[in-house]
């Protein structure tokens, strides 16, 4: 089994990239964002309380995004491997993944970083927030939460992955979505 992570800031293109990958490779796509609107949808007590966090722009704690991924590690059957979306976002959740996988006899197989500069992640999160009617993608000042968030506690991974010869990094823009698809896939194609 396979498993790798999509890495870089909201909006970066994770999600729209992850199809695209998930399909050629055979992966099960894992999007907490997802994980967590679905409970967020169905009124669970998780969905009320990731709600009350997300609609502030913060982060979900850890404990509620491990137990969502290791279930799903156990229960989705029929893939090569895992794409995960959104987790790790913290160097503790990277050392849980590392942990949940480790009891598997798995390992992290590589990540995968898109990038794009702070102006763009504005300018596409605003975009996203009107053609999905993304309320916690609306405001300004949940975007910019957003991305201090991300600095501050998403980018040290970067170095963490590094140092363990995993991290692999190609540029979400410029250009059409299919531009920055193929860049994608072509950097991905030399990790499979």
């Amino acid at each position: 089994m396979k498993y790798y992570v999509l890495f870089g800031p909201p909006g970066a293109g994770k999600g729209t990239h992850a199809t695209a990958i998930a399909t050629k490779y055979n992966f099960k796509h894992i999007s907490t964002g997802e994980l967590l609107r679905a409970e967020i949808a169905a009124g669970t007590p998780l969905g009320i309380k990731a709600k009350e966090l997300i609609d502030k722009g913060c982060l979900v704690s850890d404990d509620v995004v491990e137990g969502m991924i290791e279930s799903a590690f156990e229960t989705i059957k029929g893939f090569d491997g895992f794409l995960l979306d959104g987790f790790p976002r913290t160097l503790a959740q990277a050392e849980a993944l590392d942990a949940i996988l480790e009891r598997r006899g798995e390992k992290v197989d590589g990540i995968i970083s898109i990038m794009i500069p702070d102006e763009l992640v504005f300018e596409r999160i605003k975009h996203r927030a009107t053609i999905e009617g993304r309320a916690d993608d609306a405001s300004e000042e949940i975007i910019s939460n957003r991305i201090r968030t991300y600095h501050a506690q998403t980018e040290p991974l970067i170095a963490f992955y590094k140092a363990a010869g995993k991290y692999h990094e190609v540029d979400g823009y410029p250009g059409t979505i299919e531009e920055n698809q193929a860049r994608v896939m072509a950097m991905v194609d030399t990790l499979m």
